[in-house]
């Protein structure tokens, strides 16, 4: 079977479309920062994406990334950082253009095949996430940050962190740690592990009009983070996120108490907004539902959060010594917390 790169062209510079027979593909162009989002990038996917699916001719549609380091590291969050400072730009029209294109991929009405290579964050879960097949690799990193940065998990991914096993996804969102390909199986970010070499193959077979389903590859890989379940299910019930940092920090396991210091990193108000929204997204039916949760919290975010100095601290200068609003999350005022969802 042909498995030959097809000829790409690119509507913007940082994104490559093609027509490889009936599969039509597009690939995020923007390798050095790990194909960070730009507003162009999202509008052009949102284009292409509707054209292929009004293109009769096209059966699916598949997503990767160029170069080596991974699929996506999400939204750039630098640029919408400046806009802040300057005043100038759009940042809650970059979050409505981002959410309404995770919902356009959710509902998307033709097979949509992502190839969650590298690292996959932020973003590039909205981008892969929400589609019908959702490939990893043994190179696959998986993390949701965004508490790390002063913001929380948005692109609809607690639709699935508050639906995986025991409290697995609520320690995901709220730390932000990295994960294997094989934990994003087991938390739903993902369905089944293939060997990175296979994708050209599954692109060919797809090309031809093959379906494709999670027979292509492992669905049930070990997971080390289920393995982890004992004292992640312990620590990570109920709604008190100082509650939570202090039975982790107290734990035997420790594995537990390096969680808590990580929590301790990360802005506490970010912090105790992802948990209050992550239940309420246990309530809600629909990855749209999380979406609009999320752009009522972004829009929030872009006066009176942590954003601007955790991109500052972590992506600016680089100095990873934000400075919190709160010395920690007994100081958050869960009124303020509430706020924020509008």
């Amino acid at each position: 079977m042909l498995t030959d790169e097809p000829d790409w062209t690119a509507p913007i510079e940082e994104l490559l479309v093609a027509r490889q027979g009936s599969l039509g593909r597009i690939r995020l162009n923007r390798p050095r920062p790990i194909n960070a989002l730009t507003p162009g990038m999202i509008a052009a996917i949102d284009s292409q994406l509707r054209a292929f699916a009004a293109d009769t001719g096209i059966t699916a549609v598949a997503l990767d990334g160029a170069g080596e380091r991974g699929l996506c590291s999400g939204a750039d969050v630098r640029t919408i950082r400046d806009w802040l400072v300057s005043g100038e730009g759009d940042p809650a029209g970059f979050w409505q253009a981002e959410y309404a294109l995770n919902a356009l991929i959710a509902e998307y009405p033709k097979p949509y095949v992502a190839f969650m290579d590298g690292i996959v964050m932020g973003g590039g879960i909205g981008l892969s996430a929400h589609g019908s097949l959702r490939l990893v690799t043994d190179r696959t990193q998986v993390a949701m940050p965004e508490t790390g940065i002063g913001f929380f998990p948005d692109v609809g991914a607690l639709y699935y962190l508050s639906r995986s096993p025991g409290e697995t996804g609520t320690h995901l969102a709220l730390t932000g740690v990295s994960v294997t390909g094989a934990d994003a199986i087991a938390v739903g970010l993902a369905d089944a592990l293939i060997d990175p070499a296979d994708w050209p193959e599954l692109c060919a077979r797809l090309s031809a009009g093959e379906p494709l389903d999670t027979s292509v590859g492992e669905v049930a890989p070990a997971s080390g983070l289920l393995a982890q379940r004992d004292w992640i299910d312990a620590c990570y019930a109920g709604s008190d996120p100082a509650a939570i940092e202090a039975a982790l920090s107290m734990h035997t396991d420790p594995d537990a108490r390096a969680a808590a210091g990580t929590l301790t990193s990360r802005s506490p108000l970010s912090v105790a907004v992802a948990l209050a929204a992550l239940r309420r997204a246990a309530e809600m039916t629909s990855v749209a539902q999380v979406l609009d949760q999320d752009l009522r919290l972004g829009t929030a975010f872009m006066a009176g959060s942590d954003f601007v100095e955790g991109v500052r601290a972590v992506l600016v200068d680089k100095d990873n010594a934000p400075q919190w609003q709160h010395g920690s999350l007994a100081e958050v005022d869960q009124e303020q917390v509430q706020a924020l969802f509008g």
